[in-house]
């Protein structure tokens, strides 16, 4: 058996508890009690959930025991910082562990916790360079859906904490039982770590429904040469009022702009498909292959191939 304690600190998110549906298929998928789950707090009893809810819980203390610590992350988690008694028991305590996580800004508290010193991590996209500005020595993968350094396990926000979990599941159990779990969730695929934890089109965020409507068209057509004259036209004005709108909107010029749209095209079909560089530099718009690494080592510091090594 495999003991799971999820350490739950008031204002966490709800989402969090819904990672342990992952491990209660997979007890179903085997046939068997593999997986079993608590819920702790610092103090136990009630613990109220972002929405106002109560969950049970148990007092985390000396007999306390897991497997698998999984932190549950709170919507701010500047403002509410995880409880003494939290931290004190995860400094003492987290690393006996076989594993310990923090799902979204639950890597805030392996942080303070001093767990994440030295290792690689990430959390919500949102909070990511606040866990970089305050902690020394975290290297913070601020684009990942989850980071695995050693027994230390972190994850992006909101549902890339079912990614964590499933991984787990596939550590512990096997491809097969990951991948049965992944389709009773009906998840629509097996995501790994290292894929992108959001899309170029948010980051861009254009204010009004014209841009909005470009980048579409951008997308869409990325194996096109996409020349500002072209994308200009889609938004009914000359290229130069076109430009000086996007940079505005947007930030980017452009052609920046599409050059992030085809990276995050390309690192797509890098990670979901097994279409050879050639193919994939031609559908994203690029030259041909070597153009298509230039610029990806330009855009993510590593070649394309690496990515797809690390996703197999």
């Amino acid at each position: 058996m495999h003991r799971i304690g999820y350490v739950l600190s008031d204002g966490f998110q709800m989402l969090a508890l819904g990672t342990q549906t992952v491990f209660e298929c997979a007890n179903q998928a085997t046939g068997s009690a593999f997986y079993a789950i608590e819920n702790f707090s610092a103090d136990g009893g009630g613990v109220r959930t972002s929405l106002g809810l109560s969950v049970d819980t148990r007092a985390l203390g000396r007999g306390s025991r897991a497997d698998t610590w999984i932190v549950a992350g709170v919507n701010d988690p500047l403002a509410n910082p995880a409880p003494p008694g939290v931290l004190r028991f995860l400094r003492q305590r987290g690393l006996q562990a076989r594993r310990v996580a923090g799902v979204c800004t639950g890597g805030f508290v392996l942080a303070e916790a001093g767990l994440l010193a030295g290792r690689r991590a990430t959390t919500h996209w949102a909070f990511a360079r606040d866990l970089r500005d305050r902690f020394d020595g975290i290297r913070v993968e601020d684009d990942r859906i989850f980071v695995v350094d050693g027994p230390v396990w972190t994850s992006a926000g909101m549902t890339a904490g079912l990614d964590l979990a499933l991984a787990m599941v596939e550590q512990d159990l096997g491809n097969e039982v990951a991948r049965s779990v992944a389709r009773k969730l009906v998840m629509p695929q097996h995501r790994s770590g290292g894929q992108s934890q959001h899309s170029e089109m948010l980051a861009l965020a254009p204010k009004s429904d014209r841009i909005q409507g470009v980048l579409a068209y951008a997308r869409q057509n990325l194996a096109r040469a996409l020349s500002v004259e072209d994308l200009a036209a889609q938004a009914n004005l000359s290229p130069r009022q076109f430009s000086r709108v996007f940079t505005a909107e947007t930030g980017q010029s452009p052609a920046r702009a599409v050059e992030a749209l085809r990276l995050e095209a390309a690192r797509l079909m890098i990670e979901r498909s097994r279409h050879p560089m050639e193919v994939i530099a031609k559908e994203t718009g690029f030259r041909d292959r070597r153009h298509l690494r230039e610029v990806f080592l330009r855009g993510f510091g590593t070649p394309p191939q690496a990515v797809r090594r690390a996703v197999r």
